[in-house]
């Protein structure tokens, strides 16, 4: 059974709190209260992993608010529907923050602001939603949406990480072979070769270098690799460095171009949401920088913000900061002049998700035989120098 934290007031008045094992949140609430506690708050505990990574993922919250929108459609009261929610959600983290938007609901704050107050779980995309739903009386309506557009979020995500996962185990897989050659067998070579006498070219001759050097220096290779490692996640954590590093994987020749079709479908689609459903330009501007996944783009966004903010339509700005394409400026712009901009922006975002499924079916009928030619050439190239003085044998051994 999974376990509760509670708070609750003794006889005296006192505050006590400790944990008990339940079916569900009813159930831990009547245990409490048998022991003749009064004021009786009960939570879900947080998991072990739920407290080492404080994170929500995208698929989580496109869960929650499909199955959230699908109870209150039901007629379940919102304040049962968080607590059923935060019983079968798996993410402990997520289930602890949802009892406690629930807990704050009950006091009387609004669905909104409760969940205002936990940003590392619920985006501002999410709570602004969610104040429009009920400010309008169309929670679940709302919900809807925002379910599918996390759906949607969560699939092109995807779609760019199954792109890139091939490359990044192939890569990894190379280094492992290259070390493993380097560290345990072209010693054995080297050790053969010394003891015929044998005059190595010019090729062995560097790889054996370089299996000398990586073996005597191998703490340090790890340390150093560590390091760099820690400091590249210390880069992005500033905003100098997640600006420069954006900026580069905007032009790396295979990828640049896939992330860029990524960012200008979740532009698309975060501003399309956020205005069909009645938030302010200026706000949803905001909102969709944040949302952008990308420095640059989040940058340009801004931009644009600032020059509407001065009276200027959104179509000018966007086509100033040089970040989108014709097309996107295009299609903005007539969108604003007919009154249809949210219609617009949701056929801009469907037809970059589209280009972005066409380019990654595209990249992985390219990427597949050029990955393994580097692995060819990279192994193949070590070995071929190992051998060369025994296909030399003739001149090389004395």
């Amino acid at each position: 059974m999974p376990v509760f934290e509670w708070t609750a007031k003794d006889a005296s008045g006192r505050l006590r709190s400790g944990k008990i094992r339940a079916r569900n949140l009813a159930d831990a609430s009547k245990k409490v209260q048998a022991r003749g506690l009064t004021d009786v708050s009960v939570r879900r505990a947080t998991e072990k992993k739920g407290g080492l990574f404080k994170r929500v993922s995208t698929r989580d919250l496109a869960i929650f608010a499909r199955q959230f929108a699908v109870m209150i459609e039901a007629g379940i009261p919102i304040v049962q529907a968080l607590e059923i929610l935060a019983e079968q959600t798996q993410n402990g983290y997520f289930s602890s923050v949802i009892s406690e938007v629930r807990r704050m609901v009950e006091t009387g704050k609004t669905l909104a602001e409760s969940m205002e107050k936990f940003p590392k779980a619920f985006p501002t995309l999410l709570v602004q939603m969610v104040a429009v739903g009920e400010t309008g009386g169309a929670l679940a309506e709302t919900l809807r949406e925002v379910a599918t557009y996390y759906e949607k979020m969560d699939n092109l995500k995807r779609r760019i990480r199954a792109a890139m996962m091939y490359p990044t185990i192939v890569l990894v897989i190379t280094v492992l072979i290259v070390g493993g050659l380097l560290i345990f067998v072209v010693p054995q070579f080297a050790k053969i070769y010394a003891d015929m006498g044998a005059q190595l070219p010019g090729p062995t001759l560097v790889v054996v270098n370089l299996s000398r050097v990586l073996i005597h220096n191998i703490i340090w290779v790890i340390i150093g690799t560590i390091v760099l490692i820690v400091l590249f996640k210390k880069l992005l954590s500033t905003k100098k460095g997640k600006a420069l590093w954006d900026s580069f994987i905007l032009r790396v020749i295979i990828f640049g171009p896939l992330v860029r079709k990524s960012s200008i479908a979740r532009f698309a689609r975060t501003l399309s949401i956020l205005l069909s459903s009645g938030v302010p330009i200026l706000q949803s501007l905001e909102i969709t920088a944040k949302a952008s996944g990308n420095y640059v783009i989040a940058e340009a966004v801004m931009k644009a913000r600032e020059k509407v903010g001065e009276g200027k339509t959104i179509g000018g700005p966007l086509r100033e900061t040089g970040i989108f394409p014709p097309l996107v400026v295009h299609l903005v712009t007539v969108g604003e002049q007919t009154g249809r901009l949210s219609e617009m922006l949701d056929r801009i975002a469907t037809f970059y998700e589209e280009e972005v499924d066409a380019a990654v079916e595209g990249l992985s009928s390219i990427i597949e035989p050029v990955m393994l030619l580097f692995i060819g050439v990279v192994v193949g190239g070590i070995l071929i120098a190992l051998y060369l003085p025994i296909f030399k044998l003739g001149t090389t051994i004395k």
